[in-house]
């Protein structure tokens, strides 16, 4: 089965795109089939590749760093009603995805393996992601991104809020860390990073980052059997956070905290995240 994006929810503000009327298939159905990470493809390809020749055939074109190529997975999860808003779709052109992913195809939409039995998720994730939270990543907000691993999401993070805001990945692999800050430097958010306004830190995600609370936005890339009760104390009134919670089970939830600090929560879609786990059990073999 041929890998496809994810479509759009009805429910995204003015300056929408328009996603192709053919690709009005069931989100929740979508998320589940494309969410599982996968191993990076190497010659020769793997059975669900050589199953799909031309969608191999495009994943060794789009095998090389190219902000051309990064421009065109961004118009394909256009395409397909992933990306739905203009800021999304310029800060996801803007970030090159290439830039922090270690090896494999960095313009298909799968995830990527990035060491540690860590995963960069899949670009549709991404871009779900940061549609959910785009209102709460306007410039001086503060956003915190837990479980940061290759530094890709707090870098549109960083990119969204400017310079005058605070975006903060934490990682508890320090290996990662020092991966993700070498991957920015390399990308447009370099000066963020220089400035301060981005920076990441070796630390417990299930902690959060008390120092720059409370979090406008807070993103969780990796899967929670329930809500760590310290990240929504970060979370600011008003301000959303993105999780995927469960075990093997799981849904992405939508966590909106109310100005008189009650807690509502959806679910979005359907989901397969690796589990927001200690270093020490992240580290074992799988």
């Amino acid at each position: 089965m041929c890998l496809a994006a994810a479509c759009a929810s009805a429910s995204s503000p003015a300056r929408r795109l328009s996603p192709s009327a053919s690709t009005a298939l069931p989100r929740r159905f979508l998320h589940s089939l494309l969410s599982t990470p996968t191993r990076p493809s190497s010659p020769p390809p793997p059975p669900l590749l050589r199953r799909c020749f031309k969608f191999y055939q495009m994943a060794q074109y789009w095998s090389q760093p190219s902000l051309d190529r990064n421009k065109a997975l961004v118009e394909y999860l256009k395409q397909y009603g992933v990306v739905r808003t203009e800021k999304v779709a310029e800060v996801m052109e803007t970030i090159d995805r290439a830039l922090f992913v270690p090896e494999g195809t960095p313009y298909i939409d799968s995830p990527m393996p990035i060491g540690f039995n860590a995963t960069i998720s899949a670009p549709h994730m991404h871009a779900t992601c940061l549609e959910l939270l785009k209102d709460h990543l306007q410039p001086g907000m503060h956003a915190l991104d837990v479980g940061s691993g290759s530094g890709y999401l707090t870098a549109c993070f960083a990119m969204m809020v400017g310079p005058e805001g605070r975006a903060v990945g934490i990682e508890h692999i320090p290996e990662l860390v020092a991966s993700s800050i070498e991957n920015v430097q390399r990308s447009a958010a370099a000066p963020l990073l220089r400035d301060g306004s981005l920076s990441f830190h070796v630390t417990d995600g299930r902690l959060g980052f008390p120092d720059a609370a409370p979090y406008d936005a807070i993103h969780v890339g990796a899967a929670a059997p329930e809500i760590p009760q310290p990240l929504l104390d970060q979370l600011k009134p008003g301000g959303r956070m993105v999780i995927p919670v469960g075990t093997y089970l799981q849904d992405l939830q939508v966590v909106d905290k109310n100005t008189d600090g009650s807690i509502s929560v959806r679910n979005d879609a359907s989901v397969r995240y690796v589990p927001l786990t200690s270093r020490s059990a992240q580290l074992q073999d799988p």
